[in-house]
């Protein structure tokens, strides 16, 4: 297994921190990283024993989860800035992070093991006015039988850990929007490698420090389950 997580942090390197002043809660909030996220990729990486790639720059300065070609790849606050700013961006932040995880899962398949991909993130309990209908997301390419499969099985541990937890699949997006997974399955085969984004509802994070552990714990056990 290899765990990653694009969204960890809302840094604003010094050099751009001029382009956001004025912005503090906007960074703050799930605009500007995905709440809780790296606490749950840290906390599987250590109990897993599975690597970690993670980022705790701002989506807001580039999007590491979006393809260079997305508009939005860079935010409204880094678009004004020229091309070639651009380019030194991608180049600092957004290539290395993308190449040393690829780097990895080449290494990986290279010793002879088949890569699951869990990719952490976090989403917001209400977006455009309404309410997720979910606890948890599952996100894959459905015509990827390893990806189908093995979501099942998460699905089906976590029902039975916690039967309480609403579990989707392909919720609150589609595992085959333009994401980071989305660009690896091109290089990989689905024998050889799945991408998982595992999306938790940050509420769990914001509303009790029980209500995250248990979260976190559920998620442990049931990933514990399929590779145990």
């Amino acid at each position: 297994m290899l765990i990653t997580c694009e969204h960890g942090g809302n840094t604003i390197p010094v050099r751009y921190a001029p382009l956001f002043h004025g912005t503090q809660k906007l960074l703050k909030s799930h605009r500007g990283h995905d709440i809780g996220a790296l606490n749950l990729a840290r906390y599987l990486a250590r109990h897993l024993r599975a690597p970690l790639h993670y980022s705790t720059v701002s989506r807001l300065l580039v999007d590491l989860n979006r393809s260079p070609h997305h508009r939005q790849l860079f935010s409204s606050q880094t678009r004004v800035l020229d091309p070639a700013s651009r380019t030194a961006v991608l180049a600092r932040y957004y290539s290395p992070y993308r190449g040393a995880v690829e780097k990895r899962i080449v290494q990986m398949i290279a010793r002879g093991r088949s890569v699951v991909h869990v990719s952490a993130h976090s989403f917001t309990p209400v977006f455009d006015s309404k309410t997720r209908m979910a606890d948890i997301g599952l996100l894959y390419d459905p015509a990827r039988r390893g990806e189908r499969l093995f979501c099942t099985r998460f699905q089906d541990a976590l029902s039975d850990f916690a039967p309480t937890l609403r579990v989707r699949r392909n919720y609150p997006y589609k595992g085959t929007a333009d994401g980071f997974t989305t660009y690896l399955r091109k290089i990989f085969s689905g024998t050889h490698y799945a991408g998982i984004e595992l999306e938790v509802n940050q509420r769990f994070f914001l509303d009790a420090k029980p209500a995250w552990g248990g979260i976190r714990l559920n998620i442990l056990r049931a990933l514990t389950t399929i590779f145990g």
